[in-house]
């Protein structure tokens, strides 16, 4: 394997404006257009960049109906300033758990949850 293309997370018909709260406000990340075979499915795209302006990270949110939180499965997402973005996903109103932030060797991390409860994990390399 080379690389991780994107990882998928569900939302219920309706809750993109509520995902788009979470990933691209709280989480920082770029919302991106779907492609037009697609954009009838519902959901949304978001996308990290590094610093040469290539994809760092993807996350494509779907429309599942019936919907089903993932409560375990997560995503994790490596960033430059956990404290910032915890800070503003909890201004957010988005809980942010910092219980296991000491307990994954070369980093600090957060876990919280999206606005349909899908669990996200933050890491920072210490």
């Amino acid at each position: 394997m080379i690389a991780l293309h994107h990882v998928q997370v569900a939302i219920p018909p309706g809750g993109e404006d509520d995902a788009r709260r979470f990933y691209a406000d709280g989480l920082g990340l770029t919302e991106v257009e779907k492609p037009a075979d697609l954009r009838g499915r519902g959901g949304a795209w978001f996308r990290a960049y590094d610093d040469h302006g290539g994809v760092a990270a993807e996350i494509h949110v779907g429309v599942e109906d019936p919907f089903t939180p993932a409560r375990k499965a997560h995503p994790a997402l490596v960033v430059d300033r956990l404290d910032a973005i915890a800070e503003r996903l909890a201004g957010l109103g988005f809980d942010v758990d910092r219980s296991q932030e000491h307990t994954f060797e070369g980093h600090r991390r957060i876990h919280t949850f999206d606005a349909h409860g899908n669990r996200v994990e933050v890491l920072e390399r210490s």
